[in-house]
């Protein structure tokens, strides 16, 4: 492990908006904050928004600066890439902004029932070989729906066409209410200051040209949710482009 990623651990120890909780941690000592975010974490009430998959946390912190009556958390079990939204957070005091460091399979544990409303999905890995690894999966929408409060927002952004096909396909199949949908969303017109927020990721992704979807969606129905067939779908090209390539490749 090289000295720069041994120091972010170190500095992520240090912060206070960090919270690291890796499945062992997690089962050995529970979660203090868990129904009771905003008042013994935050210190004030307000909406809760989860980023999931928040990478380097520009989502995190760019909406927490624009939306101070809200609250966010930012969701990753990449520590050392994590690190540079969370020192952002340290170094300007930004209050309504966390980032947790855990894995996704276990997002329940961390969040009373009703607590959160609104999810974003943040250029996730599509898994277009595994349905369960899918953030938009019924899977995880039934874990989701333990803690999101009803009529909550789950909004997935993605480069990727298959997992934009597969989500809608979940979201239709199940009767949810479609809040907003584009294929293409610098295109359309439909960006807003919210959704044209942009990750380092979702930077390569344009600079190669990819046109960026959007789905928003009220999902309903929680533990009976129907999963929809996906073999049909034509996989996409997103192993093309490893993570770490630079954006000018």
């Amino acid at each position: 492990m090289g000295k720069n990623k041994l120091k972010k651990f170190a500095d992520m120890a240090t912060f206070r908006c960090a919270l690291q909780y890796p499945r062992e941690v997690l089962l050995s000592e529970g979660f203090p904050y868990q129904g009771r975010w905003n008042g013994d974490f935050f210190g004030k009430e307000g909406p809760i928004t989860l980023e999931l998959g928040c990478g380097k946390g520009e989502y995190t912190v760019a909406l927490a600066q624009a939306n101070p009556s809200r609250n966010y958390v930012g969701v990753d079990i990449k520590g050392a890439r994590m690190w540079s939204g969370a020192k952002e957070v340290e170094e300007l005091g930004i209050g309504n902004a966390a980032f947790l460091r855990t894995e996704i399979e276990n997002i329940d544990k961390f969040f009373g029932e009703g607590e959160v409303d609104e999810i974003w999905i943040t250029f996730p890995d599509p898994q277009m070989q595994k349905t369960r690894k899918r953030l938009t999966s019924t899977r995880f929408l039934e874990m989701y729906g333990k803690f999101l409060k009803p009529g909550g927002v789950v909004n997935l952004k993605t480069d990727s066409p298959f997992l934009f096909e597969y989500t809608k396909r979940v979201a239709e199949l199940n009767g949810f209410e479609i809040v907003a949908i584009t294929d293409d969303l610098y295109g359309s017109g439909m960006a807003d200051p919210v959704s044209s927020i942009k990750t380092y990721y979702e930077s390569q992704w344009l600079s190669r040209g990819k046109k960026i979807k959007l789905i928003s969606m009220r999902p309903c129905g929680f533990g009976s949710l129907r999963e929809p067939i996906s073999d049909d779908i034509e996989k996409d090209d997103y192993r093309a482009y490893p993570r770490h390539t630079p954006v000018n490749a």
